[in-house]
């Protein structure tokens, strides 16, 4: 797979994350909505586990094609 075709990859993956946080966050009014229930916990558990995974895939993006691209 060239270089390009896992920046792609990597860009579709990191733009699936962010629409993945965006819904986890509907309904969400203020940090109390996060921390006042497990359901709440269960959704900061999944938007901080996103916000991880978005991280290591900016690193894969400098890993392929370097700082410059960035």
């Amino acid at each position: 797979m060239s270089d390009t075709a896992l920046w792609l990859e990597v860009l579709g993956q990191i733009e699936e994350a962010i629409a993945r946080i965006e819904r986890r966050f509907v309904g969400i009014q203020s940090a109390d909505d996060l921390t006042s229930s497990d359901e709440g916990l269960d959704k900061l558990d999944g938007i901080a586990m996103m916000l991880i995974w978005m991280g290591e895939g900016i690193k894969n993006l400098e890993k392929y094609g370097g700082k410059a691209l960035l």
